[in-house]
């Protein structure tokens, strides 16, 4: 009988791989913050910008309007939500579950130039849409500056 060594797992430097990703992509303008391993199922975004604005597209299927909230804060904008499990119905026998429910969160890191003041949010056939309009780059202006001794 051969004994044949196990060599070490071929898979294990994936976790580390992920998380040195995530972190390139949160100094990325619309990079993910960490918080999102908390969330029971991640909805699917678009992101997309104009000379005008920036545009946030969430696809949230089956979730209420009165269970998102849309938050900014230190130049970072947060959607938040929960898709509520439908009841079972008596009698009614599933072969397969696909859908996921419970809550979510994403946030993204705003550009400099994103008016976090003026974000605005509409909700319509589960496509939640998140505006920021851009705000005009600061001129910049030079001066003398006086050298003393």
């Amino acid at each position: 009988m051969t004994l044949m060594r196990r060599g070490r797992d071929p898979f294990a430097g994936f976790g580390s791989l992920q998380e040195a990703f995530r972190d390139m992509l949160a100094t990325w303008p619309f990079g993910e913050r960490e918080s999102l391993s908390i969330a029971d199922w991640t909805p699917s975004c678009n992101v997309s910008e104009t000379d005008e604005e920036y545009r946030i597209e969430a696809e949230l299927p089956g979730v209420k309007q009165e269970d998102l909230e849309v938050n900014v804060e230190d130049r970072v904008l947060t959607l938040r939500g929960e898709r509520r499990e439908k009841k079972e119905e008596k009698g009614k026998k599933y072969h397969r579950v696909e859908s996921s429910y419970g809550s979510f969160m994403r946030s993204f890191k705003l550009p400099d130039d994103a008016n976090e003041d003026k974000v605005d949010a509409s909700y319509k056939d589960g496509l939640l849409t998140v505006r920021i309009p851009r705000t005009e780059p600061k001129k910049s202006t030079a001066r003398a500056v006086a050298v003393k001794s």
